[in-house]
C-alpha cells in the first residue's frame, strides 16, 4: 500500500510541467518578445527528449529499478522547471526543455507497465487522475501567480519547489520498490519472443498513442491561445479555462476507475472517443463561455483512453513483452507530441487558430480508425495478466 502511495506521486510529479507553458505563453511570449510559433519549438525539444528516454526505458529500469530511474526523473524536471524561470531567450528555454523531456520518458514507461502488471484497471485510471490533477496543478498556479500580479517567473519557481518537494519524498522511498515477489520490479524476464514483437497489431497500437497524444498535447498547448485570439478571452481568463481541460481529464479518470468495474477498457475507450467527438464541434461552433467549458468535456473524453490503453497492451500482447512494447508506445506517444505542437503554430501563424478544431477533429478520426483496426486484430486472444 505504501509503495502505491509514492507511485500516486509521482504521477502528480509527471503532469506537473505537462500543461505549464501553453497556459502562461500569451503572456511569456510578449514578455520575453518570442514569435508566436517557437512555443511548438520549445515543446518539440522537450518530447525528442522524450521519446530517446522512452526507447531507453527498458534497459534502464533493467540495469536501475524503477526507483532510481524515478527519482533522478523527478529531480531534472525540477532542475528544468528552475531552469526555465530565468530564462530570457528562445535557446535558452530549448535547452532547459532537453533535461525536462529526459525527466518523463523513463520513469512513464516504467510506472505504466508495473501498474499494468500488477494492479486493477481502476487503479491504472486513478494513477492517470493523479497525473492529471499535476497537470490541473500547472497552469492553475500560473493563473495565480499572474492574478497576484507576481509574474510567469515567480509561478515556475513556485512549481519548482512542489517538484522538489516530490523528490524528497521519493528519497525516503527508495528501499520500497521491490515487487511483491522480492524482487526488483525492473528486472523482468528476458523473454525474447520475436514473434509477439512482429504482431501485425503492433503498428496500430503505436499510431494510436501517437494520435491520442497529438490531439491531447495540441489542445493543452494552444487551446489557451485559441480562446484568447478566437474567442477574445483575457489571458488571465483564458488560462484558467485551460485548467478546465486537464480537471475533466483528472476529475474523468477519477470516475473511471469506478467506472471500469462495470465497462472493459474496449469500451471505456470508444466511450471516451465520442466524448471527444461532441466536446470538439461544441468548440468550434458554440459561444464564448461554452468554448472554455467545452475544454472541460474534452478533458473528460480523454480521460479514459490512454490508461485503458496502456491497461490492455500486456493483455493483448503478454506479460513478458509488455514493458518492451510500452515503452515503443511511450515512444510513439511523445513522437506525436513532438510533430502536432509546430504544426499547431506553423497553421496559426498561417491562416489563424481559428481552424483549430477542424485540426483536432482530424486527428480524433485517425486515432478512431487505429484503434478500431487495434481491437479486431487483438480481440481474439487475449493473454492472461
Amino acid at each position: 500500500m505504501t509503495l502505491l502511495v509514492v507511485i500516486y506521486l509521482a504521477f502528480i510529479s509527471l503532469g506537473l510541467p505537462d500543461g505549464v507553458l501553453g497556459s502562461i505563453w500569451p503572456v511569456m511570449q510578449q514578455s520575453l518578445d518570442l514569435p508566436f510559433w517557437s512555443a511548438g519549438l520549445i515543446g518539440a525539444t522537450s518530447s525528442i527528449g522524450t521519446v530517446v528516454s522512452a526507447l531507453m526505458s527498458y534497459r534502464m529500469t533493467s540495469r536501475f529499478g524503477t526507483g532510481k530511474v524515478t527519482l533522478v526523473s523527478v529531480t531534472m524536471t525540477a532542475v528544468a522547471l528552475l531552469g526555465f524561470s530565468f530564462a530570457s531567450s528562445l535557446p535558452i528555454l530549448m535547452l532547459w526543455a532537453v533535461p525536462l523531456g529526459l525527466g518523463a520518458g523513463s520513469v512513464d514507461s516504467a510506472l505504466n507497465n508495473y501498474v499494468a502488471l500488477h494492479y486493477e484497471a481502476r487503479h491504472m485510471n486513478w494513477l492517470h487522475s493523479f497525473w492529471g490533477l499535476g497537470a490541473s496543478a500547472g497552469p492553475a498556479v500560473m493563473g495565480l501567480a499572474l492574478s497576484l500580479q507576481l509574474g510567469y517567473r515567480s509561478g515556475y519557481r513556485i512549481l519548482t519547489l512542489m517538484q522538489t518537494l516530490l523528490v524528497f519524498a521519493l528519497i525516503a522511498s527508495l528501499s520500497l520498490w521491490v515487487d511483491p515477489k522480492g524482487k526488483r520490479e525492473g528486472e523482468h524476464h528476458a523473454v525474447h519472443q520475436k514473434g509477439s514483437l512482429r504482431h501485425k497489431a503492433l503498428p496500430f497500437a503505436l499510431l494510436s498513442f501517437f494520435f491520442y497524444c497529438a490531439l491531447e498535447i495540441s489542445t493543452g498547448l494552444w487551446a489557451v491561445s485559441y480562446l484568447v485570439q478566437v474567442k477574445q478571452l483575457l489571458p488571465s481568463d483564458a488560462a484558467f479555462y485551460g485548467s478546465l481541460f486537464f480537471l475533466g481529464i483528472t476529475v474523468g479518470r477519477m470516475a473511471s476507475g469506478f467506472i471500469s468495474y462495470r465497462l472493459s477498457n474496449i469500451r471505456m475507450i470508444f466511450l471516451g472517443l465520442f466524448l471527444c467527438l461532441v466536446s470538439i464541434i461544441a468548440l468550434f461552433f458554440a459561444s464564448l463561455i461554452f468554448a472554455g467549458l467545452s475544454l472541460l468535456l474534452l478533458g473528460l473524453g480523454c480521460a479514459p483512453i490512454f490508461p485503458s490503453l496502456i491497461h490492455q497492451t500486456p493483455r493483448s500482447f503478454g506479460p513478458e513483452l509488455s514493458q518492451r512494447i510500452i515503452g515503443l508506445q511511450m515512444a510513439s506517444a511523445y513522437i506525436g507530441s513532438t510533430v502536432t505542437p509546430p504544426l499547431f503554430g506553423l497553421v496559426g501563424s498561417y491562416v489563424g487558430l481559428q481552424w483549430m478544431p477542424l485540426l483536432q477533429g482530424s486527428i480524433l478520426v485517425l486515432l478512431v480508425s487505429s484503434i478500431t483496426i487495434l481491437v479486431l486484430l487483438t480481440r481474439n486472444k487475449e493473454y492472461s495478466v
